[in-house]
């Protein structure tokens, strides 16, 4: 699997949509920074670009590679070597190979910007936790929709119905659900509903460490009632860790099942 992965990441490292990706990240950064020079408020604007960005384009990553390297997973599977080898090694490294475009994208501005320096460090490294663990969740999530369906449009059509039901819709049935049920105690509810969309608990995780009553909304200012600062960022970080094992557990089984 090591091996697999190895050829994976390098393969899409020279790709030009990573140069693509780091270079968009590396603009936006050091843009913000040079405009504000307030480190804080930058990591703010880039938590909005983060939260959006990172999972579209991990899921329109995940269903390209899968489907362009079919020739390539097949001449593998005609080799001794386990069917979940092949597919983990694929996902392991187009999800480390997204994750080292945003960090060095994103990194190397506030590196020059005096970071190590920052009493911003913590919220930095939150922030790009934040990404990483987007980017592994919704690679997985692709690669999971790609194997159950071998026809491009309709693995494309339903994982993008994924990424945007989770990044837009699942908030507009959230609040929708909260004003129609005002009158009951729903505070056990909200926590569970954010522990259902990724995106959500993304923007809980980073809001609870940038500690801004302000921008918190209900799901966040509940997390911080319940648990506190320091417990929920450590339910939260639990809870993504899930989505990352959950369903990398599911392509491992499913690539066994499945009759290529």
């Amino acid at each position: 699997m090591y091996k697999i992965l190895k050829y994976a990441f390098y393969d899409l490292i020279r790709s030009k949509w990573s140069y693509v990706y780091f270079a968009f990240y590396l603009l936006i950064s050091g843009s913000l920074l040079f405009l504000t020079g307030d480190i804080s408020k930058v990591i703010i604007s880039l938590m909005n670009i983060v939260l959006v960005l990172v999972p579209l384009i991990a899921s329109i990553f995940g269903v390209m590679y899968y489907y362009n390297s079919r020739e390539f997973t097949e001449l593998l599977l005609a080799q001794p070597i386990r069917r979940s080898n092949i597919f983990l090694g694929q996902y392991f490294g187009l999800s480390v190979s997204l994750s080292s475009s945003l960090f060095l994208g994103i990194g190397i501005p506030f590196l020059f910007f005096g970071i190590f320096r920052s009493a911003e460090i913590w919220n930095f490294f939150i922030l790009i936790l934040t990404g990483v663990l987007l980017t592994f969740i919704f690679s997985a999530l692709a690669f999971l929709v790609a194997l159950q369906n071998e026809n491009k449009l309709k693995g494309f059509g339903f994982m993008l119905f994924i990424w945007l039901f989770l990044a837009i819709i699942y908030d507009g049935l959230f609040l929708l659900s909260l004003i129609v049920f005002k009158d009951y105690p729903l505070e056990s509810l909200s926590i569970s509903m954010s522990m259902f969309n990724p995106i959500d608990l993304s923007r809980v995780l980073i809001l609870l460490k940038l500690d801004i009553s302000a921008l918190m909304g209900y799901t966040g200012a509940v997390f911080r009632k319940f648990f506190g600062n320091d417990n929920g960022l450590i339910l939260s970080s639990l809870v993504l860790l899930m989505w990352v094992i959950i369903p990398v557990a599911f392509i491992a089984r499913v690539s066994k099942r499945k009759d290529f």
